[in-house]
């Protein structure tokens, strides 16, 4: 398989969702990489838009369902029903047992359903009383998040925000941008009124396959760890990046690095991956992996600021 038909389903996705080309970039990432993705953004960024347009287009089921402070952990992922006519408890499904799923304003829920997804999003499976029951093959978890209403929201624990493959920050449309916006809603559109291309499920374990054996160099191989190690053990590469750490990335980062890298280059349709395309995904999986110091809060340093600190600092084989 070469990358056109996945040049074509960009293409596709790009008129659907205007503006949000890095966006439509990581989605693409995190599903050849096998991975989960949150995203935070303003309302109105076409967040759910862009998760919809994506998943309209792939071959495979799709449900959203909306975070509120009543959900329940049964009502992601099932609950055994009694059978009268049986006399036997019997299994329903819940939402989580879709290829691709919306969880919107994820942050809205309780701990306890929160706790859910983390056997789901980390292992694949999910266990009900004394049984386990696998995920389909195929299972991507794209959450959305809002970063400026805090009334009646829960920060998500680290342990859940290190099996999100990448955190996406979504920013405005440029006017041009947004002029196409406005003309493309003055012709009502609709996503699903317009499919015209569809990735199969095959397709995507093939482009899959030939992600991971894209070349990457030992050197590079060596470099993921340093700035993994960087973000660890700072006082070994910069008294700034000592200052501002409290905690490091652990090693799903540098598991990420690899996998993502080789997805932008083949994404790039490039034979090998380079140094650049390591630094181009560093961001989205190291900003929710990476724990600011005190002093770095009052210093008024973001992780943004740290994480280009930290890339400046660790050196290019």
């Amino acid at each position: 398989m070469n990358t056109t038909y996945f040049d074509n389903f960009r293409q596709h996705l790009s008129q659907h969702v205007i503006g949000q080309h890095k966006f439509i970039n990581s989605m693409l990432i995190g599903l050849l990489s096998d991975g989960h993705i949150l995203v935070e953004g303003m309302p109105g960024l076409a967040k759910t838009t862009a998760v919809k347009s994506l998943a309209e287009a792939i071959e495979g089921d799709f449900h959203r369902i909306q975070f509120t402070p009543d959900l329940l952990p049964a009502d992601l992922i099932g609950t055994d029903i009694y059978q009268h006519e049986r006399g036997k408890f019997e299994f329903r499904a819940g939402p989580l047992f879709h290829n691709i799923l919306l969880a919107d304003e994820i942050n809205r829920s309780p701990p306890k359903v929160q706790s859910a997804l983390l056997e789901a999003m980390g292992e694949r499976q999910i266990t009900v009383g004394q049984h386990t029951y696998k995920l389909p093959d195929l299972f991507m978890v794209l959450a959305t998040q809002n970063p400026v209403e805090h009334e009646g929201t829960y920060t998500l624990p680290e342990a859940q925000l290190d099996r999100f493959l990448l955190y996406v920050k979504v920013d405005y449309p440029t006017k041009q941008e947004e002029l196409q916006i406005v003309e493309l809603m003055e012709k009502n559109f609709s996503v699903s009124d317009e499919v015209t291309i569809q990735l199969g499920k095959a397709e995507i374990q093939a482009a899959r396959e030939e992600v991971m054996q894209l070349y990457l160099d030992p050197k590079l191989k060596e470099y993921i760890i340093d700035i993994v190690q960087a973000s660890r053990y700072p006082a070994k590469f910069d008294n700034d990046l000592k200052r501002w750490q409290r905690f490091g990335a652990s090693p799903r980062a540098s598991i990420a690095l690899s996998r993502c890298s080789r997805a932008l280059a083949w994404l790039q349709g490039e034979q090998y991956v380079s140094p650049e395309h390591i630094q181009a995904v560093a961001p989205d999986i190291l900003r929710h992996r990476i724990l600011l110091s005190f002093e770095a809060e009052a210093e008024g340093i973001t992780t943004e600021d740290f994480i280009q600190k930290l890339l400046q600092v660790v050196a290019i084989p």
